[in-house]
């Protein structure tokens, strides 16, 4: 038989085994971690000096090790985060700390400055000897954790119990069997996504939400918001507290918001295009025809932030002028710096993920989830699991916690092209990028940007962030607030502890790194939702108008396309 003939369904083979292996690796390709630490193993052993060095590493630090159990707390030595309670200081506990401290310097020491090793590989063996040293932490085991087994010996063992008893309901949870009762104290138009509105735009893809007016006359100029579709769109509309959109209609702002659909098999081949024409511009043209003669505020967070400036470049391209401003929150637009989360886009893992995704249609919730738990192990896996399994507690659930656990499907099609052209191979930064087979370039945006990045950002590098500087023509102003990617945006007034760097470039300043950036920047108190205001309001008209009337409607906010599982 003609090999052609054979050869696509030997390929076939490799896609459907290489599915079927994904759900056991937590979707990471085998072949990508072998060669990691091959690649590791054997610069390592090309490295004579590294070796001995390592091999002399106790010999050196053992002295410092000693200092370190017999100095007063507070003094010379440093709190780890794990080892905080004062009980740590005791005989043994102490030595089981500072030992675990000990050895995981070494590892730091071996996955690291080997001579020759790529860059991504060295962070991905650093990264995996990280898992397991947190796996062994002597803070996650009864024997060797003071507090625990203190609660041990005090309950009788009844937290163990209790442990075990909430460890069964997760598993049943996880698989689908129960419902979490803590998650069900947030429901989504009960006590989350409550801001009324109502849907003026319905198509296969978006929802498109108008939140009602709570002022008698509004800016001019309507805020459109592109949130990311990787979760569901009211992290920026959550308790009514916290809710940016409540408050944004509250200053008098008519504001518009893009509800994802959360798609199935049957949306395997959607992709980016269909995200920038059913999404952004069918959001767009609705949102122009609604309010004439009237410029937009284009937002975008995370993801949406990425479609929002790919959306600002195609326009800026077409000649559309509609946009009188583009406002970014945590998004990247130049990927070659973009954390930890390379550490899963490489061109194995990238591979591996398209042949899932072609025999499901969609990458699954779970996949995505296990990623970013590995990348915050210690606060997102082992504190909960000595907190809820151990100690037989429960965290108390609030709204942040309760959206983070409503994620969605990715297609096939859009996600493919997202990590191959946007994430690993930095297309659009590069000017390769095309939408609807037209090359873009992020140059072309002239209007003024409104830039957010957040200091302990895993997912979207506030540094990755900041090149916007680099890559659009117009004034920048760009913002640095406290928190992380989630927490550091909803972040309303009031917020105790909030505080943000901000400075603006305008066209034609000499570009300045992040390090300089920061030494320039001035610092405020509180939430960064009111510079931001105040920086819509400069970029809007001075007359305030009647808010706009509605055109035909689909349903009250939040619609039904958040509802879908």
């Amino acid at each position: 038989m003609d090999n052609k003939v054979i050869s696509p369904y030997l390929r076939e083979m490799d896609t459907c085994w290489q599915a079927a292996l994904a759900p056991l690796t937590l979707g990471m390709s085998p072949a990508g971690v072998a060669s990691s630490y091959f690649a590791w193993a054997s610069h390592l052993a090309q490295s004579p000096g590294k070796m001995l060095d390592l091999a002399i590493y106790p010999l050196l630090h053992t002295p410092g090790f000693i200092h370190r159990m017999t100095c007063v707390r507070g003094e010379t030595c440093a709190v780890d985060p794990r080892f905080k309670s004062e009980k740590w200081d005791r005989w043994p506990w102490r030595f089981y700390a500072e030992s675990f401290l000990y050895v995981e310097e070494w590892w730091r020491q071996a996955t690291t400055g080997v001579s020759g090793l790529e860059d991504h590989e060295e962070r991905f063996v650093s990264f995996a000897a990280r898992q397991v040293m947190d796996a062994l932490c002597p803070a996650n085991f009864p024997a060797t954790n003071p507090e625990l087994a203190a609660v041990t010996l005090n309950s009788g063992g009844i937290n163990l119990l209790r442990g075990t008893q909430n460890a069964w309901h997760d598993f049943r949870h996880m698989i689908g069997g129960t419902p979490d009762a803590e998650d069900e104290k947030f429901s989504v138009g009960v006590n989350l996504a409550v801001t009324p509105g109502e849907v003026v735009l319905r198509n296969g893809l978006i929802e498109l939400i108008r939140y009602a007016p709570q002022t008698k006359s509004v800016y001019k100029e309507p805020v459109l918001i592109l949130p990311a579709w990787i979760m569901k769109y009211y992290i920026l509309d959550l308790s009514p507290h916290n809710s940016l959109v409540k408050w944004l209609v509250e200053k008098g702002h008519t504001v518009y918001m893009v509800s994802w659909k959360n798609p199935s098999a049957e949306d395997r081949s959607l992709g980016m295009d269909d995200y920038y024409r059913l999404g952004a511009m069918a959001a767009m043209d609705a949102v122009a025809a609604e309010c004439p003669n009237a410029k937009i505020h284009l937002t975008g967070y995370c993801l949406g932030g990425t479609l929002a400036l790919i959306t600002a470049a195609a326009m800026a391209q077409r000649g559309d002028n509609r946009l009188r401003s583009l406002s970014l929150f945590a998004a990247q637009g130049d990927f070659t710096e973009a954390g930890e989360l390379e550490l899963f886009v490489t061109h194995s893992e990238v591979d591996f993920l398209k042949n899932l995704m072609h025999v499901q249609g969609y990458l699954d919730t779970r996949h995505m989830a296990g990623a970013f738990q590995m990348l915050r192990s210690y606060d997102l896996i082992w504190s909960k699991a000595v907190n809820d399994y151990l100690k037989g507690l429960r965290r108390d659930a609030f709204d942040l916690t309760a959206w983070n656990a409503d994620a969605t499907r990715m297609p096939a099609r859009m996600h493919g092209e997202y990590l191959d052209k946007l994430f690993l191979h930095n297309d659009f930064a590069e000017g390769r990028f095309k939408v609807e087979g037209r090359s873009i370039a992020a140059e072309d945006i002239r209007v003024p940007v409104f830039a957010v990045g957040t200091e302990r950002d895993h997912i979207a590098p506030w540094r990755s962030v900041y090149k916007v500087q680099m890559m659009t023509d117009g004034d920048v102003t760009f913002v640095l607030t406290s928190g992380g990617h989630n927490a550091g945006i909803v972040s309303e007034p009031g917020h105790e502890g909030r505080f943000y760097h901000m400075h603006e470039r305008k066209h034609g300043d000499r570009y300045i790194d992040p390090d300089a950036w920061r030494g320039v920047a001035r610092q405020e108190q509180g939430s960064w939702w009111t510079a931001w205001h105040d920086w819509l309001r400069r970029h809007s008209a001075k007359d305030k108008i009647a808010p706009p009337p509605f055109h035909g409607s689909f349903g009250a906010a939040p619609g039904t396309y958040v509802l879908q599982k």
